[in-house]
């Protein structure tokens, strides 16, 4: 039985926590979005990566020793991390390392996201922290993760499990948990086709965020165990947390907000209709993730750009956005742009019309075009008098068009469609 360090279990234990950052997935659910890029790499809410916001979590919450486990289509993630996250001072044991697959262990490169872990358990024991907290780099969400070491200390959990109540019908997705008064987890399934109700509620079931605080001895015999099963999948939710429940101390934490005490802010992106619909949600006047938060900042890194520029007031060409958010270096140029997201860098032309739409970096929007409910992918060119969401069945034949009628445009499929057409 591994006990505490710490004689006052209420100390914070920030300063002897690791965190790993699982960021080698495929990503493949968000279509043309991973083509060149892991998950995490992925731009969100018009100047960031997804990945900024469990590091910047961690910075918040006092954790300075930060690995990231890359292998998936890395370069660009590597690049955001060397610009935006050298920040830190090695000298104060301060640090965001990039771990790629190596093969460390066996002739494999990481083969789940247990496996991932367990081959750089020398590289984590050579820090020697007490505890190891694992999140995912393609969830948006702010947590101090303070708390969840505090609760995971005050219990004398072996390992603990950060959750939140979500929709039945989209806990199919997740691990779905059953806890106890006390907090213990007393079941665990991964993504099952009948979820669990929760306790009063049948519409929700109590699903993993995929954040787990971790003793580290007790991670390693985990791991251990799990690498000797021939027919693993060495995936926590598949294969690590079901062994343990019922054997070993595993709590729950949940993810509440710290004023109201109702659950926190969390979306999975791993999906167009759930990116499309958490850069959306940036545009209420009262967003539940609030980026105005100076008190707990969303760190990244800063491209030297202009500020964004309205030109002309002439009638029928006038450049506004309203209901909507505009980064830098973006010009819009007697077009409108209503209720959307304009990322970094963007121009959009004389007479163009964007409205529910999210346009990533880097993309030119040519005269006399319409976009509605479209998600334009980094350096696109859209030609002049292009329409695009009007007509779902016709953009079908040349984009992909999400569940829920969201067009995805890509430069290959721009180019695609248009050279036919020279």
């Amino acid at each position: 039985m591994s006990t505490s360090p710490y004689s006052n279990p209420n100390q914070l234990a920030s300063l002897d926590t690791l965190a790993l950052v699982l960021a080698g997935g495929s990503g493949t659910r968000l279509r043309d979005l991973t083509r060149w890029h892991a998950k995490p790499a992925v731009p969100f809410g018009g100047k960031y990566k997804t990945i900024d916001f469990p590091l910047s979590n961690c910075i918040n919450s006092g954790i300075r020793r930060i690995c990231i486990l890359t292998q998936y289509k890395s370069h660009s993630l590597n690049s955001h991390i060397n610009r935006a996250w050298h920040f830190l001072r090695p000298e104060l044991n301060e640090f965001v390392d990039l771990l790629p697959a190596q093969q460390r262990i066996k002739d494999s490169w990481y083969l789940g996201t247990a496996d991932a872990v367990h081959q750089n358990m020398d590289i984590i024991l050579a820090h020697n922290p007490a505890y190891v907290l694992i999140l995912a780099g393609d969830h948006v969400y702010k947590m101090n993760y303070r708390r969840m070491l505090r609760e995971h200390i005050e219990s004398n959990a072996e390992m603990t499990i950060g959750c939140i109540p979500v929709p039945r019908e989209k806990a199919k997705e997740f691990g779905v948990m059953t806890v106890d008064e006390h907090n213990w987890v007393h079941a665990f399934t991964e993504k099952p086709d009948e979820p669990e109700a929760l306790p009063g509620d049948s519409s929700k079931a109590l699903a993993s965020m995929g954040i787990y605080v971790f003793n580290t001895g007790f991670l390693k015999e985990a791991l251990e165990q799990d690498d000797l099963k021939d027919l693993s999948s060495h995936d926590f939710g598949k294969d690590i947390i079901p062994p343990l429940i019922g054997k070993s101390r595993v709590a729950a934490h949940h993810f509440m907000n710290e004023g109201s005490g109702e659950p926190g802010y969390w979306r999975d992106v791993g999906t167009i209709d759930s990116y499309y619909q958490a850069n959306m949600e940036l545009l209420e006047i009262t967003p539940e993730l609030n980026l105005y938060d100076n008190t707990w900042p969303i760190w990244t890194y800063q491209e030297q750009l202009p500020p964004c520029k309205f030109v002309f007031e002439d009638p029928g060409r006038r450049g506004m956005a309203v209901d909507s958010m505009v980064s830098t270096g973006s010009v819009i140029s007697g077009a409108m742009v209503r209720h959307s997201l304009i990322s970094s860098n963007t121009r959009i032309n004389s007479h163009s019309l964007v409205e529910d739409s999210v346009i990533l970096p880097d993309v030119e929007i040519g005269r006399n075009c319409r976009l509605h409910k479209v998600m334009v992918d980094t350096a696109c060119v859209i030609p002049p008098g292009t329409v695009i969401g009007e007509d779902l069945a016709t953009d079908a034949q040349h984009y992909h068009v999400s569940p829920q009628g969201v067009v995805l445009v890509s430069p290959e499929m721009l180019e695609a469609r248009f050279c036919k057409l020279e």
